[in-house]
């Protein structure tokens, strides 16, 4: 290590506390550190097909038309009009859907409204659900075992709910940062034994990953709202579409909470650019190419995992997301890895150090494309089967 990248790697460690619990962007980095060459960014999750998809579709029909200046100088839609948008593609009532601004909103505005004494989370998990967790308000966490590859535990949870008696809790399917996947089955065993509980927030980000059969077909729970009044489904548009930047999300919930939420503040809380994604998620031409590129990009990274299972030092979790957890065994510090693939590599790796719940070091590694995930390859090899 020489001083000069000793140097990058006290850069590093300083933006990553100055990020909290989040990752620094690509764009902080390269205005911070603008001397180093980042090559493949595996810290944030999104399937790079899907941007292309929704790139060519932006091109045709906005750039090439000049129809970008409405987009830019009229308002768009009300939270409703899009919420009947998305209504008969998701076959939901319209009233039964809140659109945000990212999920990030829409979670923050289900906890900050109707969590009121206690919240059980599951760790690790994101950690942005017992951040926005108001002043007041327990946490109790129920602890995801290493033992059983930090996969959820049905039996035990259910004991753990019941002793605690939270008014919310919270399951992220796929789980975040490992991967971890409940089938349908389980969903339905479990919302049936949680009826007692007042909110039960089903985060499906990353549901478009997760598959039950060799064709792949796309699942959710969405539709048991109907039967359980205390669901409420959360959904990020920015992983499976590749479109973080314009921040598209949305949650499926009784009409009593939808109008609730309506009702605090979150009128016109889209933007012209999400609209468009909206708009065009909903029409069968885009939904079909998009299907393509999703099967693709989960076929690839099925690959890539079996592909990281062959390498030395580390151990790969189970994962039916777009990403992987790796546990790095020996001596080897998650943070000061992350910086080194990024300097000596340009390898942009999320360190899991700040994730409560874990035991030992970890990264979390997301698939890109074929040739990126190969390349990531190569340089683990080069890192790991000395």
């Amino acid at each position: 290590m020489t001083e000069n990248n000793q140097a990058i790697r006290d850069k590093i460690k300083k933006l990553k506390s100055e990020a909290g619990s989040h990752s620094p962007s690509i764009f902080t980095y390269k205005q911070k550190i603008p001397e180093l060459q980042i090559k493949v960014d595996a810290c944030f999750l999104s399937n790079p097909y899907a941007t292309e998809l929704f790139l060519k579709y932006f091109k045709e029909e906005i750039l090439d038309t000049n129809k970008i200046r409405d987009l830019l100088e009229f308002y768009p839609s009300q939270n409703n009009i899009i919420a009947e948008l998305l209504a008969d593609f998701l076959n939901i009532n319209s009233e039964n859907i809140f659109i945000g601004n990212g999920a990030i909103e829409v979670i923050q505005a289900v906890i900050h409204n109707f969590t009121k004494t206690k919240i059980a989370i599951c760790i690790p998990t994101f950690s942005s659900y017992y951040e926005f967790v108001k002043p007041g308000t327990d946490i109790c966490y129920y602890t995801l075992q290493k033992s059983e590859n930090y996969e959820l535990n049905i039996d035990n949870y259910l004991t753990f709910v019941e002793n605690e008696k939270p008014d919310t809790v919270v399951l992220i399917n796929p789980n975040n940062p490992n991967g971890a996947y409940i089938n349908r089955e389980n969903v339905g065993a479990l919302l049936s034994k949680l009826k007692h509980v007042n909110t039960v927030i089903l985060d499906e980000s990353f549901i478009h990953f997760a598959y039950e059969d060799d064709s792949y077909k796309m699942v959710s729970m969405a539709q048991l709202i109907n039967d359980y009044p205390n669901l409420v489904v959360l959904k990020s548009m920015s992983k499976d579409f590749g479109i973080a930047g314009i921040r598209a999300g949305y949650g499926i919930m009784s009409k009593e909470r939808v109008a609730t939420l309506l009702a605090n503040g979150y009128l016109w809380n889209s933007n012209g650019f999400s609209e468009y994604f909206f708009r065009l998620y909903t029409r069968a031409d885009f939904a079909y190419h998009y299907n393509e590129v999703r099967v693709k990009y989960i076929m690839e990274t099925m690959d890539f995992i079996e592909k990281l299972k062959s390498i030395k030092n580390i151990k790969i979790y189970p994962s039916k997301a777009n990403f992987i957890l790796v546990e790095l065994l020996g001596d080897i510090n998650s943070d000061v890895f992350v910086a080194d693939m990024l300097i000596n590599y340009g390898i942009y790796l999320r360190t899991c150090s700040d994730k409560i719940g874990l035991e030992g070091e970890y990264i979390r590694l997301a698939s890109r494309n074929k040739s990126e995930n190969d390349y990531i390859i190569s340089c683990f090899e080069t890192t790991f089967n000395k």
